[in-house]
């Protein structure tokens, strides 16, 4: 039970990872602006908790995916902690890209399985 839960964390922290490294493939972006971004993109289906979302950064920040820097933001009057797509995080991304695809078609075949293997 132990190797699921941890296999299953592992399925879904790699499929956060993904969706951030993804967001920031348009340009650096803060937390807020990734979240909000998710979940726009999914039509609210996806909504970052913050409790999931910073730890995640950075997570991927001491893993050398993104990098951060404090910046003013352009319309305010306040900085914010920008993260930005590193090299190894395009690489990495191409990986999460990849095992996401396998997992999904393998689960499609389970669900939908075509109409020659009934």
């Amino acid at each position: 039970m132990a190797k699921e839960t941890t296999q299953r964390s592992s399925l879904l922290q790699g499929t956060l990872d993904m969706l951030i490294l993804r967001t920031l493939l348009y340009g650096p972006a803060h937390g807020h602006q990734i979240g909000k971004h998710i979940q726009a993109t999914t039509n609210d289906f996806l909504q970052m908790q913050h409790g999931s979302l910073y730890p995640a950064l950075h997570r991927m920040e001491k893993k050398g995916w993104i990098t951060a820097k404090w910046e003013t933001a352009p319309d305010r009057n306040r900085e914010f902690k920008y993260y930005r797509l590193t090299a190894e995080g395009k690489k990495q991304l191409v990986v999460e890209e990849s095992q996401w695809k396998q997992m999904a078609e393998a689960v499609a075949r389970v669900m939908w399985p075509a109409a020659e293997e009934n």
